[in-house]
Order: C-alpha cells, then structure tokens, then sequence
C-alpha cells in the first residue's frame, strides 16, 4: 500500500527522488514512461516530468480514446483487459513501465505485450514494491524489472 507515501510529501519527493536517480544511472535514453492504470499514474508522471519525458497511459479497457489495442489477461481473481493507444508509441522508442506494486505479474506481462505490439523497445519493468513469494518477476523472462522494496 503506497497511500502512507502519497500523504507525505517528503516521503513521496524522496520516491520520485530515488526512481530518478534509478533511471538516470541505468538509461542514457529514454523516450516515455507507461503507467499502468491506475497506480502507475500517479508515480508515472512525475517521474517522466523530472526526466523531461513524455507518459503514456495503459489503461483498463474502454477509458482510451482513439483506436487502441488491447489484451486480455488473467488475474489470480478473474480476468481483466488492459488498452494502449495505438498511436502512443513509434516503432523503437523506448519506454521504461511504471507500476505500485509487482505481485503475481500478470498486469505487467500483459502491458509488456501491448508496448511489444506496438514495437516499443521496453527497457524495463519498474515498481515500487515487489512481493517476491509470487514470483512475478519470473513471468517478465528477460525484460529488465527493478523494485525499490521487496517482501517475502
């Protein structure tokens, strides 16, 4: 639960502090930042404004406008759909995914595949807090993943 640091303005700067300095020291380049909805959005965009970069939002279906394209997933509850704008991403540009929280991996896989469609170069997966027991950073195969905190 990310709610305690997004009451705090100093513990949340100090986030978005320690994902930028993240980011700058393993990325010479990077060209967008993808939130997953709906958490992503609020760590996404002020990452992507201190790195002087673009957001592009994954959303749940049916919340974008425009054409997209979208995937359908499972969940350890259910299934869920994610969407993407189909023109968010060109060819080779490369984004690094933003979410709260890696749990079973199976919004991020899927939010990978969707940037994958569009031929976007992801150049990792980004989270704040990992629950490593679920292994869902397994699920990313050879997608680069980065969490700030892990649990067992």
């Amino acid at each position: 639960d990310i709610s305690p640091l997004l009451k705090d303005p100093v513990a949340f700067r100090t986030l978005i502090d320690l994902l930028e300095d993240h980011l700058r020291a393993s990325f010479p380049k990077i060209d967008f930042i993808a939130g997953l909805d709906s958490r992503g959005f609020l760590i996404g965009p002020p990452l992507a404004q201190r790195l002087g970069i673009g957001f592009v939002p994954v959303r749940k279906r049916g919340k974008l406008p425009g054409p997209t394209e979208s995937i359908s997933y499972s969940l350890e509850y259910g299934k869920a759909e994610l969407e993407i704008q189909s023109d968010a991403v060109e060819p080779g540009q490369k984004v690094v995914i933003v979410d709260d929280l890696l749990a079973t991996g199976g919004t991020m896989c899927a939010a990978c595949e969707l940037l994958k469609r569009l031929k976007a170069e992801i150049l990792e997966c980004l989270v704040v807090i990992e629950l490593k027991s679920l292994k869902g950073s397994e699920r990313l195969g050879s997608i680069p993943f980065y969490s700030l905190l892990q649990y067992d």
